[in-house]
């Protein structure tokens, strides 16, 4: 009967798959404050470089996956994130152009660092290495649109 209940409420049997809440209080309490802790540090990521924005996002879906279907269906019904989120809890992908973006931003933010900020060359050079090292596992995350 658990099935029908979500069905008349408008939810699928993936919604049900994807968002099981733990057994344990202490251990939901603990996710919903995990979650709560990246989506801050997500939004603070858009005007920072070096957070990044998207796998915060996708890190709180998950604990709020397994710790609160409120938060986790708010999460999902955000105009700006829910449909990226949506897109990676059914298909494991990310869209090419909030990949390419994501990439560009980076990259530019990285450069501006490097250049007028960051002093000691051997400091440059990680943050450039850490840099290409990010883009490069950002782009091998798949693209159904591509």
């Amino acid at each position: 009967m658990k099935g029908q209940g979500a069905a008349a409420d408008g939810q699928t049997a993936g919604d049900e798959q994807r968002v099981r809440e733990h057994d344990s209080p202490l251990v939901r309490w603990l996710l919903i404050a995990a979650g709560v802790l990246c989506v801050a540090l997500g939004v603070i990521g858009i005007f920072l470089p070096l957070l990044p924005t998207t796998p915060l996002m996708l890190l709180a879906a998950a604990c709020f996956a397994r710790s609160s279907r409120r938060f986790h269906d708010r999460l999902l019904a955000n105009r700006t994130f829910g449909p990226l989120i949506l897109e990676w809890e059914k298909h494991r992908s990310i869209p090419r152009r909030t990949k390419l973006t994501a990439i560009a931003l980076m990259s530019a933010m990285l450069a501006v660092s490097i250049v007028f900020f960051v002093r000691p060359p051997w400091l440059q050079g990680l943050l450039a290495a850490f840099g290409v090292a990010l883009a490069i596992w950002l782009y091998r995350i798949p693209s159904r649109d591509a």
